[in-house]
């Protein structure tokens, strides 16, 4: 089977729209100070919600508008229960991640199945006819470039605008900003309702357009690999679009080797990955003039499995199961966050406020 790679790079920025809708509104929340890790669960609310809207209506602006409200009333309840409730913030996340997949799984029973909505793609005149890029960047559907819209607002708000400013500062320092007279848990609430409406808009694109079909568990972790990424771009919005293409990258990837059949396509990945690696780890010894493991743990891992690859390839390996093909987004978000050495979070992230303290 042939790969055509034009149809990869195209499907690439399909597969990163949802990750990258969660992750900005992830980002917003988290720079107001505020960690939720109920990002799988507003996606997966987000997802169903969107499919019931837009299936029973026959309109996918009805099923994208049902699925951000959806999230946003689901990070409502994260919301009173650790700004006016002062839950631990951890602990609240994970237990929304818990009570969205069985809500979810609940009010999907009767929508499990396919729909025929399709979303128009929107080539953009003249840039989607240039060879080559045009089929890549250019023909996508409207929530494509919704969500690099979103980015580039989210910049623009953050650090062009006074509200933006506000936001940082009750992220940075919520005592200071409530003693300047800023309405800190308002701010919070805020967020965190954007941040919600994100995850359900990511979670109906994966529902109405990427997978168009309703399943329960559909989201498969995206929520996780989200959080994730809002790390890997140290907060900064206009990272997050290489993080989300790159992680999406690396998930069409596997989809790919899966349909291809062989192992031809994995054989000159894992050769070119590790010659670049192996060539960066040289270059930062001589660099550094020294070599620490701690540094390079990212790179000997990566080795490590080329060596691993190589032997069993030399011991007859012909197929490759498609478990560990599905563990690759996964394995390269752990692999990247371990070697990671990222600054950038808010100084009050996490921590509880109350007008009083």
């Amino acid at each position: 089977m042939d790969i055509n790679p034009i149809l990869i790079l195209a499907a690439l920025m399909v597969a990163s729209t949802p990750i990258l809708l969660a992750a900005i509104g992830e980002l917003v929340v988290e720079r107001a100070g505020v960690l939720n890790l109920g990002v799988e669960g507003m996606m997966i609310v987000g997802a169903v919600c969107g499919f019931i809207a837009g299936h029973n209506s026959g309109s996918m602006f009805m099923g994208f508008t049902g699925a951000a409200l959806a999230g946003a009333a689901v990070s409502l309840i994260f919301a009173v229960l650790t700004q006016y409730l002062l839950t631990n913030q951890v602990a609240t996340g994970l237990g929304l991640t818990m009570f969205g997949l069985g809500l979810s799984s609940l009010i999907g029973q009767s929508a499990v199945g396919t729909t025929d909505l399709s979303l128009p793609k929107l080539p953009i005149p003249l840039l989607s006819d240039i060879p080559f890029i045009g089929p890549i960047l250019f023909q996508h559907d409207a929530i494509v470039y919704l969500s690099i819209g979103i980015v580039a607002g989210v910049w623009y708000f953050l650090s062009r605008t006074r509200a933006g400013l506000i936001l940082r500062a009750v992220g940075e320092n919520h005592g200071a900003a409530h003693a300047l007279g800023y309405h800190v848990r308002l701010v919070r609430v805020g967020a965190i309702v954007f941040g919600g409406a994100c995850a359900g808009l990511a979670g109906a694109y994966i529902s109405l357009v990427r997978v168009p079909q309703w399943i329960d568990g559909i989201t498969a972790g995206a929520g996780w690999i989200a959080l994730a990424i809002v790390v890997f771009a140290s907060w900064k919005p206009w990272r997050l679009i290489a993080g989300a293409y790159l992680f999406g990258g690396v998930t069409v990837l596997q989809l790919n080797l899966q349909a291809d059949g062989t192992l031809a396509l994995l054989d000159l990945i894992i050769i070119v990955v590790a010659a670049l690696t192996i060539g960066y780890a040289i270059y930062r010894a001589i660099k550094t003039a020294r070599f620490d493991v701690r540094d390079n743990i990212v790179p000997l891992s990566i080795i490590g499995i080329a060596a691993l690859y190589a032997l069993l390839r030399l011991l007859g390996m012909e197929t490759i199961p498609v478990e560990y093909l599905s563990m690759l987004p996964y394995l390269a978000t752990i692999a990247v966050l371990v070697g990671l050495r990222s600054g950038g979070a808010a100084a009050s992230l996490g921590k509880t406020f109350h007008p009083s303290s």
